[in-house]
């Protein structure tokens, strides 16, 4: 029986995942109760075969976004109807079959233990990850760092995620960014800014092959400059913040 839980819920962001996306659902629902599914403007019949799923399991819901706007903006819209329903944290996790659903009670237990955490996924990459993805990621994790002063973030970019609802909403509406690919890494940075703690847990990342499934989105122009200027945006936030970061360091 999967652990159900009136705070804690699986929020599961989904444009065009292909036929991956039901088991990645299917493993989810094993693992925890209630899953959360907000369809991006999916146009690959996913969002239909997702609300007949919904319609035969009590532990699921499917939003459905009438169009494309980005992963961030996604979980944008579950946090906030999260939120309306008393839930006060959300896990996410991609559609695509990537992210181990089986980590997800151990994930939330660490939240439980530490409510006002992130608890952030460290990737562990298996010998058939693309090493551009593992080598650009470098890079990202390097400015991230920076960002943060060295502070612990042990990934940017892995989505594999718990998040306190109320403090990522209220940051989310304040900032017009964080609508699409730059979701995960500014979401982090500006949550530790805000003084949530870091719990890094590692768990194996999966890449199906397009045999089995597995379908990419990442654009790598488009995406690669959406990440440059979002590091760019942080640094110069970053010069605002060292005053008050480093008192903290010190204070810990």
């Amino acid at each position: 029986m999967p652990t159900a839980s009136t705070t804690h819920l699986v929020l599961i962001p989904s444009f065009n995942p292909g036929r991956a996306v039901y088991e990645t659902v299917a493993e989810a629902l094993r693992s925890w109760s209630p899953v959360w599914v907000v369809v991006d403007g999916s146009t690959d019949g996913t969002a239909e075969g997702l609300v007949t799923m919904a319609r035969h399991n009590p532990d699921l819901t499917v939003i459905v976004e009438p169009r494309n706007r980005g992963k961030g903006a996604a979980v944008l819209s579950g946090l906030a109807r999260a939120r309306a329903h008393g839930y006060t944290h959300a896990l996410c996790m991609d559609s695509d079959g990537q992210h181990p659903a089986a980590l997800i009670p151990a994930f939330m237990q660490a939240s439980v233990a530490h409510p006002g955490a992130m608890i952030l996924g460290v990737p562990v990459f298996p010998a058939n990850a693309p090493r551009a993805r593992v080598y650009g990621r470098r890079i990202s994790n390097l400015f991230t760092n920076i960002e943060t002063l060295g502070r612990h973030i042990g990934d940017s970019l892995f989505g594999f995620r718990v998040y306190p609802v109320e403090p990522l909403l209220r940051i989310m509406n304040a900032h017009r960014s964080m609508r699409r690919f730059d979701f995960d890494p500014e979401a982090a940075v500006r949550l530790f800014w805000e003084g949530a703690a870091v719990y890094n847990i590692e768990a194996p990342v999966c890449y199906p092959r397009k045999a089995e499934g597995g379908v990419s989105h990442f654009h790598y122009v488009r995406d690669n400059l959406l990440l440059i200027g979002m590091h760019i945006r942080l640094l110069l936030g970053l010069l605002i913040r060292i005053p008050r970061l480093l008192g903290g360091a010190r204070r810990t």
